[in-house]
Formats: structure tokens, sequence, C-alpha cells
């Protein structure tokens, strides 16, 4: 989808109480590697290279400024930035969209960080959106169980195509009404 046709503003920042999400921009290159070029970050995620320079590069970095619609993480107190997430798969007709791409830094696991950034992501999306999809590779159990903590319920599996290569995935969701609720 062209940048200019997503249905919410994604060139504005989301800012929370730790951290603040903006748009990603080609110069966030060197501080957004440095942030996942650890390789416990990507060890239960179906592309476990992406730790490399040009894996990172070519696999995720790449898609992420040609989505229009990825955003960087930084830390509030330090101004580092600790990971990125992003909107993708809009569609339109049903006002769903989906919220991956996520990884944050190691220093960022087991705290506050996941929820406020999926929280942020999620009041921002269901501006417009009915159902929020998480897409999981099935094995990773860090992030499925993450993603359970904001509120998301298993759907099904099903494969998707990564990289050329078909891969078990997780679908979960999220919808306006059950999240408008609990919020």
């Amino acid at each position: 989808m062209e940048k200019n046709l997503h249905p919410i503003d994604v060139t504005c920042s989301l800012v929370g109480p730790t951290v603040v999400l903006r748009p990603i921009c080609a110069e966030d290159f060197e501080p957004l590697y440095e942030a996942a070029a650890d390789p416990l970050i990507w060890e239960q995620h179906p592309d476990r290279q992406r730790y490399l320079r040009e894996p990172f590069r070519q696999r995720f970095f790449e898609g992420a400024l040609a989505s229009g619609s990825a955003y960087v993480v930084a830390d509030q107190e330090s101004g580092k930035l600790v990971g990125s997430s992003r909107f993708y798969e809009w569609n339109l007709e049903a006002r769903e969209v989906a919220i991956g791409y996520t990884f944050l830094s190691r220093s960022h696991w087991g705290g506050v960080t996941n929820g406020e950034m999926k929280q942020l992501m999620l009041d921002h999306a269901f501006t417009w959106a009915q159902v929020v999809w998480f897409h999981i590779g099935r094995d990773n159990w860090r992030s499925r169980k993450a993603t359970e903590k904001v509120g998301a319920v298993f759907s099904h599996e099903a494969p998707k195509e990564l990289s050329g290569i078909k891969v078990d995935y997780t679908f979960y969701r999220i919808d306006a009404d059950k999240y408008r609720k609990g919020s």
C-alpha cells in the first residue's frame, strides 16, 4: 500500500510515559541495527539471521522504510533507539490491520516497554480499525506470551511467506469493542 493511502496518520509520533514511537527514516539504520545486533533477540524468530548487518538491512530495515508505516522505539530517558514495530497488511474494506515486525533490545525485555508500545499502537490503530492482527512465528513463545499480555487472543495457525519461504505462523487478534471495554 502506498504511504498516502494509510487510513490513519502514520507520520505522527506516539508518545508514552517511557517510550516514543516515531516514523522510521533512513538515518535510523545504524542506531537501530545496534539495537538489533543481538542473536538472542532473534533466537525464536523464523528469521534467526536478522542480528547480522546485511540480513537486517535487506530483510527488515528496507521493508520498514518502504512500508511507510514503521516506527522506531526510542527510550524517553536516554533517547536511544531500543526497537521497532510497524503497521502492515491494511484491509480497508474490513477495517483490519496487523501490528508486527516488532523487536526490542534485551535491555527493555520484561518491563513495561512492550506493553506501552503496543498500547500506543493499538490506541492509534483503533481510531480506524475494527480488528488488529498479530502474526507470530509458531515457535516464538516469547512474542506469543507478550502478545497475550496486551489482550490479543489466539485465532489460528497458517503458513505465511517470509523471505520467499513458507513459515508456520500463529495469528492473534484484538477486536476494537473488546479492546475498548478492557482499556
